[in-house]
C-alpha cells in the first residue's frame, strides 16, 4: 500500500489508514459481509484507471481513448460469465444495491408487486424494505422464515398465488440454509413472474459448487464482489441473453453514469483468482469453518438460529439470555472480535438494538483459520457473552490476548 505517497500529501489520512490496517491485522473479523482482498486486487483498484471516463459499453463508448479500458472490462465480463456459467454479465454496477436497482428498473414499473424476503428475517434493504427505493416505489409482499429459521416454500407459493407479483426475489443477507432456487423458479413460473436471485453473500460458494447455482433457473442474478468473492467493493448483474440489452440500458443510462473502471479492473483480477483451484479450496474451507464455529457456540450452550449453518453465516440468538445484539457486538469488539448486531426472526427488540449477532467465516478463512481455530473463536465468544453484564476488565484482557494470538498465528498483509 502506498502509505508513504499519501503521507507526503495528507499525513492525517495516511495515519488513519495505518491505524485501520493495524485494526484489521489485530482483530478477528467475523462480519459475514466483509473479507480481505489480495494485494493484487487492492493494487488494481488504485491505478491510473481512476482517471478515465468510459460511459457506455466496451467498444461503444461515449468517450474516446478507451481502447485499454475496453479490453480490461471485457476481461472482467468474460471471467464473470465463465466463473458462473452465465449467458450475459454487466460488471459496471457500483454496488449490489445498484445491481438490484437496475433489475427493478428493467423488470417492473413503480407500483408493481414484488416479493422478497423480509429484512428482519434475513432479507436485504433492496429486497423491499420500506426505507429503501424498493419499498418506497413498489408494492412489496414479504416472506420470512419459520421457527427453524428456514424458508417455508409452501407459504411463499401461497403468497405468490394470492398477490401475483411481477418479480420474485430470492437470496438474503442473513440466511444460513441452502436456498432451493428450483422451487423458487417453479413458483415464479406458476404466477408468471420474473425470478431474481441475489447471491451477494454466497457468490463464492455458488461459483465453486459449495452451494447450488441459481443460473439454470433465475432470469437475473445479482451479486456483490467484495464478500465471499474477495474482490473490490462493487456489483455485477448476470442474466439470460434475452434480457441483456435491457439490463445494460438499465445500468447505463438508467441508474448511473460513468463506470468505475479502476474498480472493474480489480473485479477482473478477483474473478481470475476465483477461477483458480486455490479458490475452490478456500470456499470449501469457508463452509467447514462456519460449521465448526456454529457447533462450538452450541457446545458452549448458546443458541444459533436454525441450529447451525449450511453456508458461511449464522446468527447468535440471545433471547433466552435476555441480552441484546448491540451489547454483545460491543463486548466482542473489546475481546478482539468484530461482528454486527442483527435481528432474529420475530425479534422483540428494534433493529437498532436486536436480539442477535450475525457471524461469518469468510474473512477469518482468508487469513488461514481452520476448524480448530474457529472452535477457539467460539469459546472466546461464549466467554465474552457470559461476562457481558459485568464488563470484567481482567477477563476481557485475557480474551483480547487469545484473539490476538490467533491473529498473530495468521498474519495479514505482512509480506
Amino acid at each position: 500500500m502506498e502509505i508513504e505517497t499519501i503521507r507526503k500529501t495528507d499525513p492525517e489520512v495516511a495515519e488513519l489508514i495505518e491505524k485501520e490496517l493495524e485494526r484489521q491485522q489485530n482483530t478477528i473479523e467475523l462480519i459475514a459481509s466483509e473479507n480481505f482482498t489480495s494485494k493484487a486486487v487492492m493494487a488494481a483498484s488504485g491505478t491510473v484507471l481512476t482517471n478515465k471516463y468510459a460511459e457506455g459499453k466496451p467498444y461503444k463508448r461515449f468517450y474516446n481513448g478507451c481502447e485499454n479500458i475496453d479490453k480490461i472490462e471485457e476481461l472482467a465480463v468474460e471471467r464473470a460469465k465463465k466463473l458462473f456459467n452465465a449467458e450475459h454479465a454487466n460488471v459496471q454496477p457500483h454496488s449490489g444495491a445498484q445491481a438490484n436497482m437496475a433489475v427493478f428498473l428493467y423488470a417492473v414499473k413503480p407500483g408493481d408487486t414484488v416479493m422478497g424476503m423480509d429484512l428482519s428475517n434475513g432479507g436485504h434493504l433492496s429486497h423491499g424494505s420500506s426505507v429503501n427505493f424498493s419499498g418506497l416505489y413498489f408494492n412489496i409482499v414479504s416472506y420470512g422464515v419459520n421457527s427453524q429459521g428456514e424458508i417455508d416454500y409452501e407459504n411463499v407459493r401461497e403468497l405468490a398465488l394470492k398477490h401475483k407479483p411481477k418479480l420474485i426475489i430470492c437470496g438474503a443477507s442473513n440466511y444460513s440454509k441452502i436456498i432451493d432456487f428450483k422451487k423458487f423458479k417453479e413458483i415464479a413460473d406458476e404466477v408468471g413472474a420474473y425470478l431474481m436471485a441475489d447471491i451477494a453473500h454466497i457468490a463464492a460458494l455458488v461459483a465453486t459448487g459449495e452451494h447450488p447455482s441459481p443460473f439454470p433457473y433465475a432470469d437475473f442474478v445479482t451479486t456483490t464482489t467484495h464478500k465471499t468473492l474477495r474482490g473490490p467493493r462493487g456489483g455485477i448483474i448476470m442474466c439470460k441473453e434475452k434480457h441483456a440489452q435491457g439490463i445494460d440500458k438499465a445500468v447505463f443510462p438508467g441508474i448511473q453514469g460513468g463506470p468505475l473502471e479502476h474498480i472493474i479492473a480489480a473485479k477482473a483480477v478477483a474473478l481470475k483468482e476465483a477461477l483458480s483451484e486455490d479458490f475452490k479450496a478456500y470456499a470449501k474451507q469457508v463452509v467447514l469453518n462456519a460449521k465448526a464455529l456454529a457447533q462450538s457456540l452450541m457446545d458452549e450452550g448458546l443458541d444459533i438460529v436454525g441450529n447451525g449453518t449450511e453456508n458461511h453465516v449464522m446468527t447468535l440468538d440471545l433471547r433466552k439470555l435476555n441480552k441484546t445484539g448491540k451489547d454483545i457486538a460491543n463486548i466482542l469488539e473489546k475481546a478482539g472480535i468484530t461482528a454486527n448486531k442483527n435481528t432474529v426472526p420475530n425479534d422483540p427488540q428494534s433493529p437498532f438494538v436486536t436480539s442477535g449477532v450475525r457471524l461469518g467465516s469468510p474473512a477469518a478463512t482468508t487469513r488461514g483459520f481452520k476448524e480448530e481455530d474457529m472452535k477457539e473463536v467460539g469459546k472466546i465468544i461464549a466467554e465474552a457473552v457470559k461476562i457481558s453484564d459485568t464488563n470484567d476488565e481482567e477477563k476481557l484482557k485475557e480474551l483480547r490476548q487469545r484473539s490476538l494470538n490467533l491473529c498473530k498465528k495468521y498474519p495479514l498483509y505482512k509480506d
